[in-house]
């Protein structure tokens, strides 16, 4: 007879807190909020935009709770204004030298091309050490070269792979953003899988492939069916109006179902191979059918209600986001403290806003 292995169950006494986060925004004071930062920043040719940024912040992280304690955004609108001022001034000037020096303006995107490792790794500096939780802030301590490899050399190599690199390359590129995360001088352990991300590129291919097909499908019966019925497609009527809505609804939905996949899987794997050691861990269980049908319903609400849905499209994305994760405390989070870290300037961030790049976690 085989002996018998008792499993002891691990201990839940150093366990402070477990729980879904909670998101206690509603859309009815976002959009008063969105509203008076679009007028405002109309009125006032993008200067209130700081405020603006600052307002969406601070609502957005004071709503999100976990084991009872919110977030805090610490920026102020006048550092978000002054770096945002700077990051215009710059891209200004890159734009008139690119108008009227084009040469010079060819070096001056390549010279751009290495100093957007040094931009990014600003703004997640900055953006970490903006937000705090239980008073105990976050950090970034991410260096040049790594991020010059991830962002910059490996994205240029996956195009000579006719993209077969892609997949490494996002995951190299997640793995040296979290990694590089701490709280309260505690770092972020992750431990990312390569063939995660080239399983949710393949999926996502296939689902993708199957949508145009079936979208091509169902073009060619609308349009036989049309035929048949007498429908002159040249001519303007309900039935040729409906057909390029009903067409551009599918698109939108083929779109959004791809990209809701491919985001919960690659959310999923990372909030479930993370921790901070002894201090916190996190679950994430986003289900892709219900997150690309809540990214395909915020889509059309926003286009059919010329964007004034948008409000309540950011709401219950985040409601739903909060409610698919689960966090972890452990009693070792009551023993961190605030580190005093160097004064860092928005420049940086503000300056990826402006050269649309994309620095947004996880």
């Amino acid at each position: 007879m085989e002996p018998t292995i008792q499993t002891t169950p691990p201990s839940t006494d150093n366990i402070l807190f477990k729980g879904k986060i909670q998101f206690n925004g509603k859309a009815g004071e976002f959009f008063g909020i969105w509203i008076v930062n679009i007028v405002l920043s109309i009125l006032t040719l993008g200067i209130y935009s700081a405020w603006a940024k600052v307002r969406t912040y601070r609502y957005f992280y004071g709503n999100t709770h976990v084991d009872n304690h919110s977030f805090d955004y610490l920026a102020t609108p006048m550092q978000i204004l002054k770096g945002r001022i700077l990051a215009v001034i710059v891209f200004i000037i890159y734009s008139l030298v690119v108008q009227f020096l084009p040469v010079i303006g060819l070096l001056f995107a390549l010279g751009f091309l290495f100093l957007m490792p040094w931009i990014i790794n600003q703004g997640l500096r900055f953006n970490m050490r903006m937000t705090r939780h239980r008073n105990v802030r976050f950090a970034f301590s991410g260096n040049y070269g790594d991020a010059l490899i991830n962002f910059v050399l490996l994205p240029i190599a996956s195009v000579f792979t006719l993209y077969l690199l892609m997949p490494y390359a996002l995951k190299r590129i997640d793995q040296y953003i979290h990694e590089n995360i701490s709280y309260g001088g505690k770092p972020l352990s992750v431990n990312l899988k390569g063939e995660t991300y080239y399983m949710a590129a393949l999926i996502t291919i296939g689902v993708t492939f199957a949508g145009l097909i079936g979208f091509g499908i169902l073009a060619g019966i609308a349009g036989v069916a049309m035929s048949f019925n007498g429908l002159d497609t040249n001519s303007l009527n309900f039935s040729t109006l409906l057909f390029p809505v009903l067409m551009a609804v599918m698109y939108i939905g083929m779109l959004t179902l791809v990209s809701g996949i491919y985001q919960s899987i690659i959310r999923n794997h990372i909030l479930n191979s993370s921790e901070f050691e002894d201090i916190a861990s996190f679950k994430s269980d986003l289900k892709p059918a219900a997150y690309g049908f809540l990214l395909f319903t915020n889509a059309v609400a926003i286009i059919f209600t010329l964007g004034l849905a948008y409000p309540w499209t950011k709401i219950r994305k985040a409601h739903l986001l909060a409610a698919a994760t689960e966090v972890t405390i452990y009693t070792g989070a009551l023993t961190l403290m605030d580190t005093v870290q160097q004064q860092q300037s928005s420049f940086a961030e503000e300056a990826a806003n402006v050269f649309d790049i994309d620095i947004s976690l996880t």
